[in-house]
C-alpha cells in the first residue's frame, strides 16, 4: 500500500479535477491512483501491476522506467531550466528542430514548437490563415475536417474536432469548420467491399466540400494518417493519393494530423511516409518525448515560410512552454533510443504478430471488427456479426462502460474503452510490446468480452 493512501483518496475527491472524468463514478468507489511503471507495465497505489495497453494516452513509446530520459531532463534542468523561443532560441531547441525536419517528408524543413497536440493543431490553422492572407488571397479561412474526428479540446482544434457531443456545451465555437466522410469500410455507406472505391469516394466527399464552400474560401484540410476516434479507421488504398491531388486543384493545404500517429506509432516517424503521401504540414506531440516531458510541433513546409521572411513579418504566434529546454533535450534523447534501440523496426516486424494476435477475437459473437496499422488498433464491438448492428445507449453504459471498462482494467489491462461513433476497445501498447504482451492483452479482453457477451 502507498504511504498516506487514504489522504491521497480523499485529497483526489476534494480537489482534483480530472480531464473527461465522470467525477460521480468515485462516489462509492475509489480514485484510481497510478503511482510508478516499469517497461510495458504500470502499478497502482495499492501495488497491482496493469499491462499499459494504451501507452498511457497514445504516449509512452519507449515504455516507463527509463533513466536515460530522466536523466537528460535533469541534465538540461541544471544547465537551463527555462528560456522562451520569443526571439531567441536555445541549443536543444534548436538540435531537435534540425532533427525532426530531417525525418519529416519532402520540404518540411520548418518546425514550430508547442507545449502538446491540441496546440500544434491551433498552430496549423492559424498558419493557414495567416499564410493565405499574406499571399493575397484572403478569403481563404475555412477547414474541412472528417466525420468523428478528433483534434483537440482549445477552442480551434475543437471546432474542427468531428464529434458534436464534445463540442455541444462549448459551442459556439470557432465558425467556419465543415466535415466531410471518414475511412470507416466497416461501415461503408457505399463500396464497402471494395477498399479502393471506397477510397477513391472517401477523398472526393473532400472535394464535395470544398465545392460547397467555395474554393476561394478554403484553407486547409486535416486528416489523421489513422483516424482516432471511431476506433483506428486506415486509409484505404490510394485515399491520401487522391486527397493530394484535390488539395493542389482546389489551392488547399493538407494537414496530416500526426499528434496520435507519429514518432512509430504506425512503424515510421510519420504516418504520411508510411501512407506515401507529402502533406503541406504536420502536428505531432506524445511520442516525440515518450512522455517524460510535455511537447508538441507544427512542422511546415519551407513555402509556408516564405512569407514570414519578408522584411518585417512576424507569425504572431506563440506558448511560453513551446520548445521548452527540458522537454526538447528529452525530445532528442528519446529519438536517439529510437535509432539505438531500433524502435521502428521492432514495431515493423511485430505489427503483423499484434494484428494475428487481436484477430483471434473474432471468433467471439461481440466483436465485429479489427482495425489498425502498426501499434494502434480498435475492436468495435456489435450486437450480431451478421448485420453489424451496435449497441443502443443504454448498452453502451450497460455493458461497455459499466462492465467492459471497469472489467479490464480489474484484470489488468489499460487500455480505452470508446463509443465517440461505435462501440470500441483501443490499444495502443509502448513501442517496446512483444508476442508475451500481445498474448496477455489477447487472454484478458478473451475473458472480459466473453462475458460481455452474454449482457447482450
Amino acid at each position: 500500500m502507498y504511504p498516506d493512501y487514504e489522504h491521497l483518496q480523499r485529497a483526489a475527491k476534494d480537489h482534483l479535477w480530472m480531464h473527461f472524468t465522470r467525477h460521480s463514478s468515485y462516489d462509492e468507489a475509489d480514485v484510481p491512483i497510478i503511482v510508478r511503471g516499469e517497461g510495458a507495465y504500470i502499478y497502482d497505489a495499492q501495488g497491482k501491476r496493469y499491462l499499459d495497453g494504451l501507452a498511457g494516452l497514445f504516449v509512452s513509446q519507449l515504455g516507463h522506467g527509463r533513466t536515460e530520459l530522466a536523466d537528460a531532463a535533469a541534465a538540461q534542468a541544471k544547465e537551463l531550466a527555462f528560456h522562451p523561443l520569443w526571439s531567441y532560441a536555445h541549443p536543444a531547441a534548436i538540435q531537435l528542430a534540425e532533427k525532426v525536419a530531417s525525418y519529416a517528408p519532402g520540404d518540411l524543413n520548418r518546425v514550430f514548437f508547442s507545449s502538446g497536440g491540441g496546440e500544434s493543431v491551433e498552430t496549423a490553422w492559424k498558419l493557414a490563415k495567416n499564410y493565405f492572407k499574406l499571399t493575397g488571397r484572403p478569403m481563404k479561412h475555412k477547414v474541412i475536417s472528417r466525420q468523428i474526428a478528433y483534434h483537440g479540446t482549445t477552442q480551434g482544434a475543437l471546432s474542427i474536432t468531428g464529434l458534436p457531443p464534445l463540442k455541444q456545451q462549448f459551442e459556439p465555437l470557432v465558425p467556419s469548420t465543415f466535415r466531410a466522410a471518414n475511412t470507416n469500410i466497416y461501415r461503408a455507406p457505399i463500396h464497402g467491399d471494395d477498399p479502393e472505391a471506397f477510397g477513391r469516394w472517401a477523398a472526393d466527399q473532400i472535394a464535395v466540400a470544398i465545392e460547397n464552400e467555395g474554393p476561394d474560401t478554403v484553407a486547409a484540410v486535416f486528416l489523421e494518417p489513422v483516424q482516432n476516434a471511431g476506433g483506428c479507421f486506415p486509409p484505404p488504398p490510394g485515399y491520401f493519393q487522391r486527397v493530394r491531388e484535390i488539395c493542389d486543384e482546389y489551392d488547399v493545404l493538407m494537414v496530416s494530423d500526426e499528434v496520435i500517429c507519429a514518432f512509430g506509432r504506425l512503424g515510421h516517424m510519420f504516418g504520411a511516409e508510411r501512407y506515401g503521401y507529402q502533406p503541406d504540414m504536420i502536428t505531432c506531440a506524445k511520442g516525440i518525448t515518450s512522455g517524460y516531458a510535455p511537447l508538441g510541433a507544427m512542422i511546415a513546409s519551407d513555402k509556408l515560410m516564405e512569407p514570414f521572411l519578408e522584411d518585417g513579418a512576424m507569425f504572431a504566434h506563440g506558448y511560453t512552454f513551446g520548445g521548452h529546454p527540458v522537454s526538447t533535450a528529452v525530445a532528442l534523447k528519446n529519438l536517439e533510443i529510437f535509432e539505438e534501440e531500433k524502435v521502428l523496426e521492432n514495431v515493423r516486424s511485430n505489427e503483423g504478430a499484434f494484428r494475428a494476435t487481436l484477430e483471434r477475437l473474432l471468433d467471439l459473437p461481440i466483436v465485429g471488427d479489427v482495425r489498425g496499422d502498426g501499434y494502434f488498433y480498435g475492436i468495435e464491438l456489435v450486437k450480431d456479426t451478421t448485420t453489424r448492428e451496435t449497441f443502443s445507449e443504454e448498452e453502451c453504459e450497460r455493458i461497455l462502460f459499466g462492465f467492459v471498462s471497469k472489467q479490464l482494467y480489474a484484470e489488468g489491462l489499460y487500455c480505452r474503452a470508446d463509443d465517440r461513433g461505435d462501440p470500441v476497445i483501443q490499444l495502443s501498447p509502448p513501442l517496446i510490446c512483444d508476442q508475451q504482451h500481445f498474448d496477455e492483452m489477447e487472454q484478458i479482453l478473451r475473458s472480459v468480452l466473453e462475458k460481455a457477451g452474454q449482457m447482450l
